[in-house]
This record gives C-alpha cells, sequence and structure tokens, in this order.
C-alpha cells in the first residue's frame, strides 16, 4: 500500500461582514481547485460559486487554478468580483475632488 504524503494548506474567504481562514490536509500534489472543494469552505459561505470564482496563493492570482499545485503552508485566497471597475473608482474620486 502506497504512503500518500499529505500537507496542510489554509483556504481563505471574506465578505464585508464574515471572514474565514479554514485549515485543510490534502494530498501532496494537489491543485487549488481541489484543495478548496476539500476544505469545508461552502459549508461556511453556501453563496460563494467556486465557478466562477477567481482563487490566488498569497495574493498572487492563479491563471489556472484547476492545474496550479499548492505547496505545504500555502494560503489560498478566494476573491469576490470587483463592485466597480478600478479605473472607474479613481475617475469617480478624481471628479469628486475637482468639486
Amino acid at each position: 500500500m502506497d504512503d500518500v504524503a499529505m500537507i496542510e494548506v489554509e483556504v481563505a474567504y471574506a465578505l464585508p461582514e464574515k471572514q474565514k481562514i479554514l485549515t485543510v490536509q490534502v494530498e501532496e500534489g494537489s491543485t487549488i481547485l481541489q484543495a478548496v472543494q476539500q476544505s469545508p469552505i461552502l459549508e461556511e459561505f453556501p453563496e460563494l460559486n467556486l465557478d466562477e470564482a477567481k482563487f490566488g496563493i498569497f495574493g498572487k492570482a492563479s491563471r489556472a487554478p484547476q492545474t496550479d499545485t499548492v505547496r505545504d503552508g500555502d494560503r489560498i485566497e478566494i476573491y469576490r468580483p470587483l463592485l466597480i471597475d478600478p479605473k472607474q473608482a479613481r475617475a469617480n474620486r478624481a471628479a469628486k475632488t475637482k468639486k
């Protein structure tokens, strides 16, 4: 019987009113998406749609969470969609300052 090496990662998600960082053990070589799916994050945030979510590790966005693998100690972050485009937000602030 093969011994499967396990690693520990964190899965983090935050709303303005609630934040969670959950620790989960996954097999070495697991992808970002696999680790998130194995975590209890959806129990905490059932409205979270993993098909549309963006992911990153320690603030560095992942372009391919289905294939990017995690390492022991990684913190996987699930990003919420932006409410407003950052360029538009800056333009709005600049317009407000001019008034």
